[in-house]
């Protein structure tokens, strides 16, 4: 396979690793937006949210995020994005949440 997340999980490329478990991986993202930036990945490869039919896995991966959240020292908030899509975004084709913060963030949507 030549996913890119797929080679982080089986420790081809070096990644700054924040969280390992037997379903999840958090790293750094190595083109920071703001001053923390890291991604939560399942081990398994999930082209996006469109292909995440797992409750247990999403439930997993959100307990991540907020577990490197806190322990990125976020406790003034921080934001939660996952693009889904060539229209939303999403530029490595392997689900990832990226977690985001360490600085006052804008609102994404007008009120």
């Amino acid at each position: 396979m030549d996913c890119v997340f797929c080679k982080i999980v089986a420790g081809e490329l070096p990644a700054r690793r924040v969280l390992e478990d037997p379903h999840v991986i958090a790293f750094a993202d190595i083109h920071p937006q703001v001053p923390v930036h890291l991604l939560v990945i399942p081990r398994a490869h999930v082209t996006s949210l469109d292909g995440l039919d797992d409750e247990l896995l999403a439930g997993k991966l959100l307990a991540a995020a907020a577990r490197v959240a806190r322990e990125a020292g976020l406790e003034r908030g921080w934001r939660l994005i996952a693009n889904n899509g060539d229209h939303g975004g999403q530029e490595v084709p392997h689900l990832h949440l990226h977690v985001v913060g360490g600085k006052r963030l804008g609102r994404m949507l007008p009120r």
